[in-house]
């Protein structure tokens, strides 16, 4: 059993959702899986199994970033999941991007020394491209338009650097985020299918901070976590 996901093997579906934050977890697990079942609670990273649309899925809390969200994604894999997706909110870093927007993220700078410390040498972490080419066409058919391209994984909310958003916008990142270089990372090593799919909570432009409102947040949040499930489980 390992040490954070206290769980045995078989309790995880080769299937799993990853949101940073462990209430948004139990909402994915009361609202979206039939007969959800708690996997995990320890040091409050929930962890939930249960089935979408007849299949097995899971979804388990990070916490936030890379350093975080590695331990329970090394944990995930000794316990058998074979495919992670990450369901997070991000900062917009494109001029035209509006709150709400949902990103298919296809790679992720390392502004994180977590990914380093894994490989070593330099890595360009990079999304299971059968969860971008299949996120891409769940959201056609579910009529939800998607922007799809690099995001970055900072290791810093509070940045004070505020030339930087600037930088990665000119050279065309979508958006900032804290744990998706980790995930690509960590499956290329581990060999499993990494993917994320981010929702635009705030655009971090020209100095402006513009925050989502909760309401707007919650239905932007389902509309991705329903693209997310049809991703992983193939559902189409």
């Amino acid at each position: 059993m390992p040490i954070h996901v206290r769980a045995e093997p078989g309790e995880y579906a080769e299937a799993c959702l990853l949101p940073g934050d462990p209430l948004r977890a139990r909402y994915v697990a009361e609202t979206f899986l039939e007969g959800a079942v708690q996997r995990n609670e320890e040091r409050g990273l929930l962890g939930y199994t249960g089935t979408y649309e007849g299949r097995p899925v899971s979804v388990q809390a990070t916490g936030m970033g890379c350093p975080s969200a590695a331990i329970v994604i090394e944990e995930l894999a000794q316990l058998g999941v074979e495919r992670m997706l990450r369901i997070g909110t991000c900062g917009g870093l494109q001029p035209d991007m509006q709150l709400g927007d949902v990103i298919v993220a296809v790679s992720a700078v390392a502004a994180d020394a977590t990914a380093a410390h894994l490989v070593g040498e330099p890595h360009a972490p990079t999304a299971d491209w059968q969860l971008v080419h299949g996120a891409v066409h769940a959201a056609k058919e579910l009529g939800r338009p998607v922007r799809v391209g690099p995001v970055v994984s900072s290791d810093l909310f509070y940045n004070p650097d505020d030339g930087q958003y600037g930088r990665w916008s000119a050279r065309g990142i979508l958006a900032v985020e804290m744990e998706a270089a980790v995930l690509f990372t960590l499956g290329a090593l581990r060999r499993f299918a990494a993917g994320c799919l981010l929702t635009v909570s705030d655009v971090v432009l020209e100095g402006e901070f513009v925050r989502i409102s909760d309401e707007e947040m919650r239905a932007a949040v389902d509309g991705m976590t329903e693209l997310a499930l049809r991703t992983v489980t193939g559902r189409r």
